[in-house]
Protein backbone atom coordinates (compact mmCIF):
# COMPACT_ATOMS: atom_id res chain seq x y z
CA UNK A 1 0.00 0.00 0.00
CA UNK A 2 1.44 2.91 -0.97
CA UNK A 3 1.34 5.68 1.52
CA UNK A 4 0.38 9.59 0.82
CA UNK A 5 2.50 12.38 2.58
CA UNK A 6 0.41 15.17 3.19
CA UNK A 7 2.63 18.72 2.30
CA UNK A 8 3.13 21.34 5.54
CA UNK A 9 3.22 24.99 4.71
CA UNK A 10 6.29 27.10 5.36
CA UNK A 11 6.70 28.65 8.39
CA UNK A 12 7.41 32.12 8.43
CA UNK A 13 10.73 34.02 9.80
CA UNK A 14 10.11 35.51 13.04
CA UNK A 15 11.20 38.58 12.09
CA UNK A 16 8.21 38.50 9.69
CA UNK A 17 5.69 37.24 12.31
CA UNK A 18 6.73 40.39 14.16
CA UNK A 19 5.58 42.80 11.67
CA UNK A 20 2.66 40.97 10.65
CA UNK A 21 1.59 40.64 14.43
CA UNK A 22 2.01 44.32 14.11
CA UNK A 23 -0.13 44.99 11.48
CA UNK A 24 -2.92 42.84 12.41
CA UNK A 25 -2.91 44.50 15.34
CA UNK A 26 -3.14 48.06 13.97
CA UNK A 27 -5.82 46.80 11.64
CA UNK A 28 -8.25 45.44 14.54
CA UNK A 29 -7.75 48.89 15.81
CA UNK A 30 -8.71 51.31 13.03
CA UNK A 31 -11.51 48.86 12.62
CA UNK A 32 -12.39 49.40 15.89
CA UNK A 33 -11.94 53.03 15.86
CA UNK A 34 -13.75 53.14 12.51
CA UNK A 35 -16.37 51.16 13.66
CA UNK A 36 -17.33 52.64 16.88
CA UNK A 37 -20.05 54.99 17.60
CA UNK A 38 -19.33 59.11 16.69
CA UNK A 39 -19.80 60.52 20.24
CA UNK A 40 -22.66 63.28 19.96
CA UNK A 41 -22.08 66.41 20.21
CA UNK A 42 -22.61 68.78 23.16
CA UNK A 43 -25.46 71.31 22.87
CA UNK A 44 -24.37 74.25 25.57
CA UNK A 45 -27.92 75.48 26.32
CA UNK A 46 -27.82 79.62 26.42
CA UNK A 47 -30.29 82.04 27.78
CA UNK A 48 -32.29 83.79 25.85
CA UNK A 49 -31.35 86.91 24.46
CA UNK A 50 -33.23 90.10 24.38
CA UNK A 51 -32.42 93.64 24.35
CA UNK A 52 -32.29 96.45 26.56
CA UNK A 53 -32.34 100.25 26.75
CA UNK A 54 -28.41 101.83 27.68
CA UNK A 55 -27.09 105.65 27.69
CA UNK A 56 -26.10 106.00 24.34
CA UNK A 57 -23.36 108.32 26.08
CA UNK A 58 -22.68 109.72 29.23
CA UNK A 59 -26.37 111.65 30.81
CA UNK A 60 -25.91 114.07 33.49
CA UNK A 61 -28.63 114.85 35.92
CA UNK A 62 -32.03 116.50 34.88
CA UNK A 63 -30.91 115.67 31.04
CA UNK A 64 -34.05 114.54 28.86
CA UNK A 65 -34.25 110.93 27.37
CA UNK A 66 -34.71 111.16 23.94
CA UNK A 67 -34.43 108.29 21.28
CA UNK A 68 -30.89 109.78 19.99
CA UNK A 69 -29.11 109.34 23.75
CA UNK A 70 -30.79 106.49 24.38
CA UNK A 71 -29.87 102.95 22.56
CA UNK A 72 -30.94 99.13 22.53
CA UNK A 73 -28.33 96.64 22.75
CA UNK A 74 -28.83 92.79 23.12
CA UNK A 75 -28.93 91.18 27.28
CA UNK A 76 -29.23 87.85 28.78
CA UNK A 77 -32.87 87.37 29.52
CA UNK A 78 -31.35 85.59 33.13
CA UNK A 79 -29.69 88.38 34.05
CA UNK A 80 -31.99 91.21 33.33
CA UNK A 81 -32.07 94.16 36.01
CA UNK A 82 -35.02 94.89 37.85
CA UNK A 83 -36.90 98.21 36.37
CA UNK A 84 -34.98 97.94 33.04
CA UNK A 85 -36.47 98.72 29.52
CA UNK A 86 -36.26 96.49 26.92
CA UNK A 87 -37.13 98.76 24.20
CA UNK A 88 -37.32 102.56 23.52
CA UNK A 89 -40.70 102.22 23.04
CA UNK A 90 -41.39 101.11 26.40
CA UNK A 91 -39.41 104.23 27.59
CA UNK A 92 -40.66 106.82 25.93
CA UNK A 93 -44.33 105.74 25.16
CA UNK A 94 -45.90 107.15 27.96
CA UNK A 95 -43.70 110.96 27.54
CA UNK A 96 -40.79 112.48 28.26
CA UNK A 97 -38.53 111.24 30.91
CA UNK A 98 -35.33 113.01 32.44
CA UNK A 99 -32.21 111.21 34.60
CA UNK A 100 -32.51 111.70 37.99
CA UNK A 101 -28.87 110.87 38.30
CA UNK A 102 -25.63 110.36 35.94
CA UNK A 103 -25.08 107.78 33.94
CA UNK A 104 -22.28 106.43 31.85
CA UNK A 105 -21.96 105.35 28.53
CA UNK A 106 -23.64 101.97 27.64
CA UNK A 107 -25.08 101.70 31.23
CA UNK A 108 -28.85 100.46 31.50
CA UNK A 109 -31.42 102.84 32.11
CA UNK A 110 -33.78 102.23 35.66
CA UNK A 111 -36.84 103.37 36.29
CA UNK A 112 -35.35 103.95 39.72
CA UNK A 113 -33.05 106.40 38.31
CA UNK A 114 -35.12 108.62 35.95
CA UNK A 115 -38.78 110.56 36.41
CA UNK A 116 -41.75 109.14 35.70
CA UNK A 117 -43.47 110.43 32.26
CA UNK A 118 -44.10 113.90 31.93
CA UNK A 119 -42.21 114.57 35.43
CA UNK A 120 -39.20 117.11 35.89
CA UNK A 121 -36.08 116.19 37.73
CA UNK A 122 -36.55 117.16 41.27
CA UNK A 123 -35.34 116.59 44.92
CA UNK A 124 -39.35 115.43 44.73
CA UNK A 125 -39.21 112.77 42.33
CA UNK A 126 -35.77 111.54 44.14
CA UNK A 127 -37.15 111.00 47.48
CA UNK A 128 -38.76 107.41 47.68
CA UNK A 129 -42.66 106.65 48.18
CA UNK A 130 -43.33 108.01 51.80
CA UNK A 131 -40.23 110.21 52.32
CA UNK A 132 -39.47 113.44 52.71
CA UNK A 133 -36.75 115.88 52.00
CA UNK A 134 -35.18 118.13 54.80
CA UNK A 135 -32.26 120.23 54.29
CA UNK A 136 -29.42 121.19 57.08
CA UNK A 137 -27.52 123.84 57.72
CA UNK A 138 -23.71 122.57 57.53
CA UNK A 139 -20.18 123.95 56.96
CA UNK A 140 -17.01 123.39 55.83
CA UNK A 141 -16.45 121.45 58.93
CA UNK A 142 -19.52 119.79 60.19
CA UNK A 143 -20.21 118.66 56.40
CA UNK A 144 -17.31 116.57 55.87
CA UNK A 145 -15.34 119.57 54.25
CA UNK A 146 -17.73 119.00 51.32
CA UNK A 147 -16.96 115.41 50.64
CA UNK A 148 -20.27 114.45 51.13
CA UNK A 149 -22.30 113.61 47.78
CA UNK A 150 -25.71 112.90 46.50
CA UNK A 151 -26.68 109.18 47.46
CA UNK A 152 -24.48 108.93 50.62
CA UNK A 153 -25.43 107.85 53.50
CA UNK A 154 -24.80 109.89 57.01
CA UNK A 155 -25.26 109.98 60.49
CA UNK A 156 -26.46 112.70 62.06
CA UNK A 157 -25.02 114.12 65.16
CA UNK A 158 -26.50 116.57 67.69
CA UNK A 159 -24.11 118.32 69.76
CA UNK A 160 -26.15 120.44 72.90
CA UNK A 161 -25.94 122.54 75.91
CA UNK A 162 -28.85 121.49 78.65
CA UNK A 163 -29.60 124.31 80.39
CA UNK A 164 -31.74 122.36 83.48
CA UNK A 165 -28.08 120.89 84.59
CA UNK A 166 -26.56 122.96 87.15
CA UNK A 167 -23.80 123.07 86.36
CA UNK A 168 -24.68 123.80 82.67
CA UNK A 169 -23.58 120.71 80.67
CA UNK A 170 -22.75 119.32 76.92
CA UNK A 171 -23.90 116.34 75.10
CA UNK A 172 -23.46 114.95 71.60
CA UNK A 173 -26.04 112.45 70.49
CA UNK A 174 -26.38 110.08 67.48
CA UNK A 175 -29.81 111.87 65.96
CA UNK A 176 -30.33 110.03 63.14
CA UNK A 177 -28.35 106.77 60.97
CA UNK A 178 -27.70 105.93 57.56
CA UNK A 179 -29.91 108.68 56.05
CA UNK A 180 -29.50 109.36 52.27
CA UNK A 181 -28.04 112.45 50.87
CA UNK A 182 -30.16 113.86 47.95
CA UNK A 183 -28.70 117.39 47.31
CA UNK A 184 -25.35 119.25 48.55
CA UNK A 185 -26.07 122.95 48.22
CA UNK A 186 -28.51 122.78 44.91
CA UNK A 187 -26.51 120.64 43.61
CA UNK A 188 -27.76 116.72 42.81
CA UNK A 189 -25.41 115.55 41.25
CA UNK A 190 -23.32 112.04 41.82
CA UNK A 191 -20.57 112.79 39.80
CA UNK A 192 -19.14 115.21 41.07
CA UNK A 193 -15.54 115.65 40.55
CA UNK A 194 -14.17 117.58 43.12
CA UNK A 195 -15.41 118.18 46.90
CA UNK A 196 -17.56 121.52 47.24
CA UNK A 197 -18.52 123.26 50.50
CA UNK A 198 -22.09 124.04 50.63
CA UNK A 199 -24.35 125.65 52.83
CA UNK A 200 -26.63 123.16 53.71
CA UNK A 201 -27.23 119.14 52.76
CA UNK A 202 -30.44 117.66 52.14
CA UNK A 203 -31.25 114.54 52.97
CA UNK A 204 -34.27 112.08 52.75
CA UNK A 205 -36.25 111.32 56.17
CA UNK A 206 -39.39 109.79 57.49
CA UNK A 207 -41.84 112.58 58.71
CA UNK A 208 -40.74 112.14 62.51
CA UNK A 209 -37.24 112.25 61.78
CA UNK A 210 -37.40 115.40 59.67
CA UNK A 211 -39.43 116.93 62.81
CA UNK A 212 -36.32 115.45 65.15
CA UNK A 213 -34.07 117.31 62.77
CA UNK A 214 -35.80 120.51 62.56
CA UNK A 215 -36.08 120.70 66.29
CA UNK A 216 -32.75 119.86 66.81
CA UNK A 217 -31.36 122.69 65.20
CA UNK A 218 -33.83 125.29 67.26
CA UNK A 219 -31.31 123.93 70.32
CA UNK A 220 -27.92 122.58 69.26
CA UNK A 221 -25.87 122.09 66.48
CA UNK A 222 -26.04 119.57 63.75
CA UNK A 223 -22.71 117.72 62.24
CA UNK A 224 -22.90 114.77 59.49
CA UNK A 225 -20.35 111.87 59.54
CA UNK A 226 -20.02 109.53 56.41
CA UNK A 227 -20.82 106.13 56.14
CA UNK A 228 -18.99 103.31 54.24
CA UNK A 229 -20.55 102.46 51.01
CA UNK A 230 -22.99 99.42 51.59
CA UNK A 231 -22.84 100.08 55.78
CA UNK A 232 -26.31 99.67 56.52
CA UNK A 233 -25.62 98.31 59.91
CA UNK A 234 -27.40 100.59 63.24
CA UNK A 235 -25.33 100.76 65.42
CA UNK A 236 -26.26 100.91 69.39
CA UNK A 237 -24.93 104.43 70.59
CA UNK A 238 -24.75 106.17 73.75
CA UNK A 239 -24.57 110.26 74.88
CA UNK A 240 -21.29 111.43 74.98
CA UNK A 241 -20.36 114.37 77.49
CA UNK A 242 -17.16 115.58 78.17
CA UNK A 243 -16.38 113.20 81.46
CA UNK A 244 -15.85 111.18 77.82
CA UNK A 245 -13.18 113.09 76.56
CA UNK A 246 -11.07 113.23 79.69
CA UNK A 247 -12.53 116.86 80.63
CA UNK A 248 -14.16 117.35 83.62
CA UNK A 249 -17.80 119.17 83.62
CA UNK A 250 -17.40 122.75 84.95
CA UNK A 251 -17.49 122.92 88.77
CA UNK A 252 -20.04 124.43 90.44
CA UNK A 253 -20.07 127.94 91.26
CA UNK A 254 -18.69 128.30 95.12
CA UNK A 255 -21.36 128.96 97.78
CA UNK A 256 -22.20 132.49 98.83
CA UNK A 257 -20.21 133.11 102.20
CA UNK A 258 -22.96 133.69 105.59
CA UNK A 259 -24.39 136.66 106.04
CA UNK A 260 -22.79 138.50 109.12
CA UNK A 261 -24.53 137.65 112.41
CA UNK A 262 -26.36 140.50 114.63
CA UNK A 263 -25.06 140.94 118.24
CA UNK A 264 -27.18 142.49 120.44
CA UNK A 265 -25.93 144.03 123.52
CA UNK A 266 -27.99 144.80 126.78
CA UNK A 267 -26.29 146.95 130.24
CA UNK A 268 -27.93 147.11 132.91
CA UNK A 269 -26.64 149.58 135.97
CA UNK A 270 -27.54 148.76 139.20
CA UNK A 271 -26.25 151.78 141.27
CA UNK A 272 -22.45 153.09 141.25
CA UNK A 273 -21.14 149.60 140.17
CA UNK A 274 -20.03 148.44 136.65
CA UNK A 275 -22.85 147.72 134.68
CA UNK A 276 -23.71 144.24 133.29
CA UNK A 277 -23.34 143.51 129.59
CA UNK A 278 -25.82 140.70 128.26
CA UNK A 279 -24.78 139.55 124.42
CA UNK A 280 -27.38 137.61 122.32
CA UNK A 281 -26.59 136.59 118.64
CA UNK A 282 -28.90 136.06 116.01
CA UNK A 283 -28.43 134.20 113.15
CA UNK A 284 -30.93 135.73 110.99
CA UNK A 285 -29.25 137.78 108.21
CA UNK A 286 -28.55 141.62 109.49
CA UNK A 287 -30.69 144.08 107.69
CA UNK A 288 -29.36 147.21 107.93
CA UNK A 289 -31.73 150.15 108.10
CA UNK A 290 -32.34 152.47 105.80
Amino acid sequence: MQTMKMKTAPRLPPARLVVVGISLAAGIGAAVLASGSKPPDVIIAKDPVSTIVVAAGPLEYGTTLTGDNVNEVPWESSIFPEGAFKLKADLLKDGARAALTSMNRNEPVLSSRITGPNQPASLAALAEPGMRAVSIRVDEARGVAGFVRMGDRVNVILTWSDSRDKPRSSHADVLLQGVKVLATGQIANDRQDHPTVVPTVTVEVSTEQAQKLILAESVGTLSLVLRQAGDAEIEAVRRITLADIGESEPAAAPAPPPAPSRVAEVWIYRGDTEPNIYRDIYREPYRQAR
